[in-house]
């Protein structure tokens, strides 16, 4: 038994108890759009996240939500659609948890004036949601991936469309937000499967 099986046979436990929903969710490909969806997730205890800019007009999100059992995961679906999010659940599709959930992504050559960092997010409520709070309100997030690890951080890529002249308010944006940070906008790997 490693630290690789210990993660594995705990994701299985949490699906396997219903105490984790994974749901595909569509949201409109604007800004702001995303923060109004994790608004409508709540307090709920995020496993994982995966996006990637592929349409510019529909964005389809991949999460996983700590939930306490069925019943909440189909409320949670049903406040998602009442807010004309298409909400798709797919706790028990195999493949979406053996596979699906580590594929999400691929290159998105409309994605504008992208950049990739990487963040280390303090691993407590609100942290998600003071980043996108505290970014500026123009800039669209490209790319998203977040996996819980169960360390005291969450360990965050993010692609953000921002444009040149915004670069001084990047930095400040980063330096005031205070979370441990890397540019990953020139990684060969980024480049090769990403960008």
């Amino acid at each position: 038994m490693n630290f690789d099986r210990l993660r594995f046979v705990a994701e299985r436990a949490e699906i396997g108890e219903k105490r984790e929903a994974l749901l595909a969710v569509s949201i409109p490909e604007i800004p702001g759009s995303f923060r109004k969806f994790c608004t409508l997730l709540g307090s709920r205890n995020i496993t994982e996240f995966n996006y990637r800019y592929a349409d510019p007009s529909v964005a389809q999100v991949f999460v996983g939500v700590q939930v306490k059992d069925p019943s909440e995961t189909e409320k949670l679906v049903a406040t998602l659609e009442k807010n004309n999010l298409h909400t798709l659940d797919l706790t028990d599709n195999e493949m979406a948890k053996l596979h699906l959930r580590h594929l999400v992504g691929g290159r998105a050559p409309e994605a504008k004036d992208e950049i990739i960092y990487r963040f280390e997010f303090p691993e407590r409520p609100g942290a998600l949601m003071n980043f996108l709070n505290s970014m500026n309100h123009n800039w669209n997030i490209s790319l998203f991936h977040y996996r819980n690890h169960g360390a005291d951080y969450g360990r965050v890529l993010v692609g953000m469309q921002v444009p040149h002249k915004d670069k001084k308010e990047l930095k400040q944006f980063l330096d005031t937000l205070g979370y441990p940070h890397w540019d990953e906008s020139g990684n060969p790997a980024y480049q090769l499967f990403l960008g």
